[in-house]
């Protein structure tokens, strides 16, 4: 029995080096036969047919066959000594369910994600664990929640990238010796509670309101210099006081107004006053 260990990380895969055994020999040698004394009708049971997408492993007497997982197309296998199971190595999404997690600043928020994965080593992914799908559902889930509770609320709600990239990177760590490649991660919705969505809501509404505020008051100090800028120019020229006083009359006459309001020099008012 030999243990063959992958990369850094320990990785671990069982592969049996060592011969069947006496016992395992004549249980072979009565499997051939059998396969010869039925032929061709023992085809049915020996040859299988995998998927351009599948991987078949094989177990032998209960021990992995040397060389690696079978396929695509046909393989051969001996009846009732040989068991295979068939691994699919496409990409699968992964939705992981919305969980309730206190963030750093002690906010609770629901958070739910999709994760892409696929299996590169079909021998790792059957050896090494039991159910690799259900196995990267619950792990995710778990990590998303670790992950998540290291932020505020700011953070989750704006940088959901490097979330996304943070949380790949364990993922793929985590899950390397299930022969599973995560490929990409992505945070589907972060919902907040109903208190905490109308308090924003609310200072929002106050923040544009004082951003309101401010613009007019620019508004109005950039107005008032113009209008002191042009009552300047007036009162150096007494002749364009009047015709000011003429064109207001004019633009009051042309709306058909029954009343018309005539200005009172203020100088006028100044000379009683004196009096």
């Amino acid at each position: 029995m030999e243990s063959n260990k992958v990369g850094p990380d320990a990785r671990q895969v069982i592969v049996s080096d060592d011969g069947p055994g006496c016992c395992g020999c004549i249980l072979m040698g009565l499997s051939y036969f059998i396969v010869v004394i039925f032929f061709p009708f023992s085809l049915a049971m020996c040859i299988k047919i995998v998927q351009e997408y599948e991987r078949a492993v094989i177990f032998r007497l209960g021990r992995v066959l040397p060389g690696g997982a079978k396929g695509p197309g046909m393989f051969f296998i001996l009846p009732c000594l040989d068991d295979f199971k068939k691994v699919d190595l496409r990409t699968v999404a992964n939705d992981v369910p919305p969980q309730e997690i206190l963030t750093k600043d002690s906010v609770t928020v629901a958070v739910d994600a999709v994760i892409y994965s696929s299996i590169y080593d079909p021998t790792m992914s059957v050896i090494n664990v039991e159910n690799a799908d259900a196995s990267t559902r619950l792990l995710a889930a778990t990590t998303l929640r670790n992950v998540l509770g290291t932020k505020n609320m700011s953070e989750i709600l704006s940088d959901r990238d490097s979330i996304a990239h943070q949380m790949k990177a364990l993922l793929d760590q985590a899950t390397d010796p299930w022969g599973i490649r995560v490929e990409r991660v992505e945070i589907k919705d972060v919902r907040l509670p109903m208190q905490l969505q109308r308090a924003m809501a609310a200072e929002a509404e106050a923040s544009r309101e004082a951003r309101a505020k401010v613009i007019a008051a620019e508004g109005e100090q950039h107005a008032s210099l113009a209008l002191k800028e042009a009552a300047d120019i007036m009162a150096s020229s007494p002749a364009a006081i009047q015709l000011r006083y003429l064109q207001t009359l004019s633009t009051i006459a042309s709306e058909k107004n029954s009343t018309i309001i005539f200005p009172l020099p203020i100088d006028m008012l100044a000379a009683f006053g004196k009096k």
